[in-house]
C-alpha cells in the first residue's frame, strides 16, 4: 500500500534577506550559537566543530556556503543541528522564523539554471504568506569530494 503525502512541514530560516526551508524532519534541534573549537587547518566549508552534550558537531556557516558576506556581529543566529550522511552537522544561520506546513503539490521545482549561484543546493521552492522560501536539499551541502565528516569523530 503507497500513501502518498500531502503535506510537509518546514522550519522556515534566514540568510539576511534571503529564505530558506527546510524538512522538519532532518532537523534534530535548534540551539543558540556555542563555542567553536577550531580545526587543523582552514576550511572553506567548516567553520569549527561544538560539543554538544558530549557529541562533537562540526558547524557549517549557512552564508558562507553560498558565498554571502559574514553577518554583522549584533546578528546572534542559530544552529539548525541536522542528520547527514548519519553525521550530525551544525547549519549556522542568521535567524530561525517559524514552521510551515505547505501542500505537496504546491512546492515547484527549482529553476534549472545555471551551477555557482547556489541553485544545486535547493529541491524546489514554495510560497506562504507571500513569501518565497527555497527548500533546501540539505544532502547536497556535503559531498565526499569536499570532506569526510567521519575523520572528525571523537
Amino acid at each position: 500500500m503507497k500513501t502518498d503525502i500531502q503535506n510537509i512541514e518546514l522550519a522556515c530560516f534566514s540568510l539576511g534577506n534571503r529564505l530558506f526551508a527546510v524538512d522538519i524532519m532532518r532537523i534534530k534541534e535548534i540551539i543558540l550559537p556555542q563555542k567553536l573549537s577550531g580545526l587543523p587547518r582552514e576550511s572553506d566549508l567548516l567553520e569549527g566543530v561544538i560539543n554538544l552534550r558530549g557529541e562533537l558537531i562540526p558547524v557549517m556557516d549557512m552564508r558562507n556556503r553560498f558565498g554571502m558576506p559574514k553577518a554583522d556581529e549584533r546578528v546572534p543566529g542559530r544552529l539548525l543541528i541536522v542528520s547527514l550522511q548519519g553525521q550530525m552537522l551544525a547549519l549556522a544561520v542568521d535567524n530561525v522564523q517559524e514552521v510551515i506546513t505547505v501542500p505537496a503539490g504546491e512546492i515547484k521545482p527549482a529553476p534549472d539554471i545555471t551551477e555557482g549561484i547556489g541553485m544545486e543546493y535547493v529541491l524546489g521552492m514554495c510560497l506562504s504568506h507571500e513569501q518565497m522560501f527555497m527548500i533546501l536539499d540539505i544532502d547536497s551541502l556535503l559531498t565526499p569530494s569536499d570532506i569526510r565528516l567521519e575523520s572528525l569523530r571523537g
